[in-house]
């Protein structure tokens, strides 16, 4: 292996200084993206039955909203939940929005090791050719078989870049779809919350309803019974 980074010459350096960062990014997002990490089991589950209770203080919102991304999504659900619906839905993809780029941290620079992977791979192929060549100018052809091998050697760098660049493009456009899952299934925890939220009040006016008469209170918990 050390044979082979000697080969490719000083283009290697940074091909090997990506292939670290790119290691170190698709680890810390593998751990950053768990599951459990973006979306705690039965969060939502929780959540509606806070809802369905009225217990639906500033306390408890800011404790979901520093759980996860999931519960930052419901907080932001509830912190406008007497606005009317289209409103809350507004409210809802703007935090989205939010949380996608938090997710996405990183993966910019992923997607840059993947495109310049194999860049710097050719210009270390190239570099190593002009050498050879000259090489060739100053000394004669010399034995064909050194230049095959100086032809090899050369051809390092374009492998390396490969090698590199193949594995941060799949995990670039795995951690793409995980994290568009995630959007999905957090939207859709968020929608059930406003309809457990549309339910919890029987016998009250729609939301929209009572905004236009002015109305800005907490939706009051449904009595027992």
């Amino acid at each position: 292996m050390l044979e082979l980074v000697k080969a490719g010459g000083w283009p290697m350096i940074p091909l090997l200084l990506l292939s670290a960062v790119g290691l170190a990014i698709i680890v810390e997002r593998f751990w950053t993206l768990r599951r459990r990490t973006v979306m705690p089991p039965r969060l939502g589950e929780e959540v509606r039955a806070w809802a369905a209770r009225g217990k639906l203080d500033p306390a408890h919102i800011e404790s979901l909203r520093n759980t996860s991304p999931l519960g930052a999504l419901l907080a932001a659900a509830l912190d406008v939940r007497n606005r009317p619906r289209d409103q809350v839905r507004e409210r809802i993809e703007d935090v989205g929005r939010h949380l996608v780029h938090r997710m996405e941290r990183y993966l910019n620079t992923l997607g840059t090791i993947a495109a310049a992977g194999p860049l710097l791979g050719l210009f270390g192929t190239v570099v190593g050719m002009i050498q050879m060549f000259l090489g060739i100018l100053d000394h004669g052809l010399g034995d064909v078989s050194q230049l095959a091998g100086g032809i090899g050697k050369a051809l390092v760098c374009t492998a390396t870049g490969m090698i590199v660049a193949i594995p941060a493009l799949m995990f670039h456009r795995y951690f793409r779809g995980l994290i568009a899952g995630y959007i999905v299934d957090m939207e859709h925890e968020a929608i059930q919350l406003l309809d457990t939220l549309d339910a919890s009040g029987p016998g009250l006016p729609p939301a929209s309803a009572r905004t236009a008469a002015g109305g800005h209170g907490i939706v009051p918990p449904v009595a027992a019974g």
